[in-house]
């Protein structure tokens, strides 16, 4: 079958949410990217940074994440007029934790069965790029 002229491919309207796995892969990521903050000498910094324990942010990543790539809002409607920028204010991100972030996230995708590994490398780029932006110093 060929296409004519007149014959469009239809696009691919899902979410970014809906294209790497709903709510599995967004799980399978944040378990892998906390995992390797966990036991990764190279994310010691990042690590040191982080509250004793990780597992309120094991059970909030998945939920940002997938609000924030167009699947359920539900972190958003529990966190009313809060943003990521504004929740770290308080922490020490230098460039060094701020990279460190980044590559754990960028590790933690490519790692992670996606459905869809184009929309999931795009994601683990801005993800990673929002992340260098909060660095201070």
């Amino acid at each position: 079958m060929t296409l004519s002229e007149t014959d469009t491919v239809p696009a691919d309207t899902r979410s970014p949410f809906e294209r790497i796995g709903g709510h599995a892969a967004m799980q399978a990521i944040t378990n892998r990217f906390y995992d390797l903050m966990e036991n990764d000498p190279a994310f010691a910094e990042l690590r040191a940074i982080h509250a004793e324990d990780l597992a309120p942010m094991r059970a909030a990543l998945p939920s940002f994440l997938a609000g924030w790539a167009g699947g359920p809002r539900d972190w958003f409607q529990s966190n009313p007029g809060k943003c990521m920028v504004s929740m770290h204010a308080a922490f020490p991100i230098d460039r060094r934790t701020a990279g460190q972030w980044a590559e754990a996230m960028q590790r933690a995708i490519a790692e992670s069965a996606v459905e869809d590994r184009q929309v999931a490398d795009a994601m683990a780029d801005v993800l990673a790029n929002m992340a260098r932006g909060m660095a201070r110093s």
